[in-house]
Parts: C-alpha cells; structure tokens; sequence
C-alpha cells in the first residue's frame, strides 16, 4: 500500500510538472523569442556539465543507501551525513571548476554566471534521503509549492526579452528554495552522530561508480544543445530544447515509476527477495508498456500542428523535432525499469554504466554529421538512436536473469492499439485547426480508440486494472 501510496504522490506530481510547461512555454517562447530561448538552453546547458561534477553520482548513491539501511535510524543518520559532507565538497569544487572556465568563456558571461544558482542548489538538495525512505510526501508537497509559486512569478516579472535574467534566477532559486525547505523536516528522522573523515571519504568511490554513468547520460542529454550551437545556431538549439523538454515532460508521466521504485526494489534486494525483485520488474515493465506506446504515437500524430499553435508560428521547425524524438518515450521507458529499476538497485553498475555509455559515445558520434548536414533534425534523431542501444544493450545484460517473454508479454497489443490511435488521430488532426477544443477531442478519440483496442485484444493491463479494482472494493 505504501509503495501504491507512493505511486499516487510522484503521478501527481508528474502530472503537475506536466501542466506546467504547457502553461509557462507558450508564454516564455513568445517573450524571450527564438534568440532569448537559444541563449537560455546554451547557458543552461553548460552549467548542467558542472552540476554533474557537483552530483558526482551522490543523488542516486545516496538513495540508495539510505533504503538499505532505512531500518536502522543511528546508522542511516550516520550515512546522511557523511553523504551529505562529500557532496558540499563536490559541489564546492564545481563551483570553482565553474567560474575558472567563466574566465576563459566569456560569451554571455551574465547569463552563465546567473546560472550558478542550479549548482548552490545542487550541493544543498538532499531529497535523495527522503526518497531512500520512500516518503515521497515531503518531496513532492515541497516541490509542488515551489513550482507554482515560481510559475506565478514568470508570468509577473518576465514581460520582456531583456528580462532573460530573472528567467534564469527564476528557474534556479526554484530549484534552490526547494532544496531548502526540506532540511526542516530532519528533525526527529537522524540523531547525532559521530563523524570522521576515513567514513566520509568511504562513499567517495561507490558514489563515483555511480558517477560514471552519470557523465555518459548527461552527454546525451545536454551535448545536443551544446553541439548545435557549436555546429549550427543558437536559434537551432533552442528549437531542439524545447522539442525535447516537451517530449521529456510528457515522458515524466512514465518515469516517475522509476524514482517510486529504486527505493523499494533495493530494499526487497538488501532482505534477499530476488523473486519478489522480479516480479516487480515484469509488472512494471507491462504497466509502462502500456502508458508509453499510446503518449509516443499520440504526440508524433500531434505535433505537426500542435508546436506552432502551442509555441507560436516560428516555432514550426518543433513540430517536425517532436514527430521525429517520439520514440525515445518508449525506449527510455522501458530502460527506467531495466536500468533503474533492476540493474541499479541490485548493484550491477558495470552492466548499467556499459549501457549509457554506448549511448553517449554513439549520440556523439553520429550527433557531428547528422547536426552539420541537416542541423536540430539530426540532434533528435541521434537522441533516439543513441536511446535505442541503452534499451538494447540493457534488454541484453539481463538476459540470463530475467525472461524476455514476459518482460515483453503482449508488447505487441499495445504497439498495435497504438498505431491504430495514431492513424484515427493524425487522420483527424489533417482536417482540422489547431485549438484547445480540437486539441482535446483529440485527445479523447485517441484514449477511447487505443481503450476499446485494448479491451478487443484483451491486453494484460486491463487484467491488472480490474484486479486492482476488485481488492480496493474488497
């Protein structure tokens, strides 16, 4: 029930962070317009190399960790702290790794500099203890608030495209703020521990085993936007931030089973129930199974209209980035619950580490001609490739432990009902304009067309949902 109650608090809360790019993006892309957007992901984009360094691995070590020791308090306490010590370390030394490369950088130095907020944040967020407990609660009440008041404060201060700046402390003191509202809340959850500096540094390895993969995911995930503006424009790495972080939002919606799940998979890991462990993992697997494929092809039937009505009409080139990245929800879905939810929190980092990697080094590699011969399209469609050999590496490394038949049982349904919604809805939005009523009735003819599918091909999940339902009434 608690894992259930869980799921309830991160879904909301996805769904939140859903809402509110489709909110604040019609609006930013319109204010701070293509150029504004352009040096916004830029900047952003470079800071995130230093976060990475800051992280050195810790917010999922420490995850980790604390749901392996969540039983005892002392030594939990003890674990807290001595994580939390390391990653003030990491961060300071981010910081000054940061402004020595200001001195050599100096293209908008401003900009770069108000970006540093994300790494002051970094060192001082410790959800990762919170999650470990799997009291995702506090977490998700914090960043709720948060959220919302930031998004007021968009709306009040940002008018204009020289109000980049307060965009960027914006969005930064969101992140800072949250992080800090949470320490209140140790209170009562550690006790005093004694400290030394062998314990401390003991983490500094299991934390950078953790890191390593973190650099090859990193890369994949910012040195897009990094690239094209090194190999095209600016303009173009803003066109592909904002394909990308509409096509990651929707994703979230799938994803946040994964942050849900490390916790209580290391857990049930750490006390020896390996069937228990697998059989989480074959029901995870149908369930994001089945939520990907129809939110994959129901946003590339979309997004040909769907980006010029929503960012605005120079943002039509996104339309064309979102149809051609779709993919990836399915692929990084199904990697979540390989990678994060099995390979992770049962400790074989080699296989996860080998995975992103291949991923990064082909992202790179096919990034360089595919950005200087036909620029942003290219950044989207090395993104899901370089997502496709993470799936197929990771479906690999696991192939002695887990089955593959029921990993992948009725996949074939889902994709099924999928291309069926795809072909009713993109039929549709071919004769019809861009609205909010159009968008919606959309949106219910692809539910009810992938539903009544689903039913027909007596998909699994509908077995899971009216199981459910008969033990809440039972």
């Amino acid at each position: 029930m608690k894992t259930i109650r869980n799921l309830f608090y991160n879904a909301a809360y996805q769904l939140l962070i859903t809402l509110i790019p489709l909110l604040t993006q019609p609006y930013i892309s319109r204010v701070l317009l293509p150029t504004g957007n352009g040096i916004y992901t830029y900047t952003w984009s470079i800071i995130q190399y230093f976060v990475l360094i800051g992280d050195l691995g810790i917010t999922v070590y420490g995850n980790r960790e604390i749901a392996y020791h969540r039983d005892d308090k002392e030594q939990r306490s003890r674990i807290f702290w001595e994580i939390e010590i390391l990653q003030l370390c990491t961060t300071s030394i981010a910081v000054v790794g940061f402004l020595v490369f200001l001195h050599f950088d100096r293209q908008y130095y401003v900009f770069q500099l108000l970006q540093i907020i994300w790494l002051i944040a970094q060192g001082l967020d410790i959800s990762w203890y919170f999650m470990g407990l799997e009291d995702f609660k506090k977490t998700v009440l914090r960043n709720t608030l948060v959220k919302m008041i930031s998004v007021a404060l968009i709306f009040v201060l940002v008018k204009t495209p020289d109000d980049l700046g307060k965009y960027i402390c914006i969005q930064g003191g969101a992140q800072l703020i949250g992080g800090l509202s949470l320490w209140p809340y140790l209170r009562g959850s550690i006790v005093k521990v004694s400290l030394t500096l062998k314990g401390i540094l003991t983490h500094l390895y299991p934390s950078f085993v953790l890191f390593i993969p973190s650099i090859a995911i990193q890369v994949y995930a910012v040195v897009n936007r990094t690239m094209l503006k090194q190999f095209d424009s600016t303009i173009s790495a803003g066109y592909f931030n904002f394909s990308d972080s509409l096509v990651k939002t929707i994703l979230s919606i799938v994803t946040a089973t994964g942050t849900v799940m490390l916790p209580h998979i290391a857990n049930k890991f750490a006390q020896g129930d390996i069937r228990g462990v697998n059989n989480s993992l074959y029901r995870n697997m149908n369930f994001v199974t089945a939520l990907s494929v129809p939110l994959m092809f129901g946003l590339a039937a979309l997004s040909d209209k769907f980006a010029p009505w929503f960012f605005g009409s120079q943002y039509s080139e996104v339309g064309e980035l979102m149809f051609f990245e779709a993919p990836i929800i399915l692929f990084i879905a199904w990697s979540t619950v390989i990678g994060r939810q099995f390979l992770m929190p049962t400790k074989q980092i080699r296989s996860y580490t080998i995975s992103v990697t291949l991923g990064a080094i082909a992202n790179i590699i096919i990034n360089v001609p595919l950005i200087m011969s036909i620029g942003a399209r290219g950044a989207a469609i090395a993104t899901v490739v370089s997502e496709g050999l993470v799936t197929a590496y990771q479906v690999y490394a696991v192939r002695g432990q887990l089955q593959w038949r029921r990993m992948f049982a009725g996949a074939w349904k889902y994709l099924l009902c999928g291309g069926a919604m795809f072909v009713v809805v993109f039929f549709i939005n071919t004769k019809v304009k861009m609205s909010f009523l159009s968008l919606g009735f959309e949106v219910i003819i692809g539910i009810i067309v992938y539903t009544v599918g689903l039913l027909l091909t007596r998909a699994y999940i509908i077995e899971e949902v009216r199981g459910l339902i008969r033990s809440r009434l039972h």
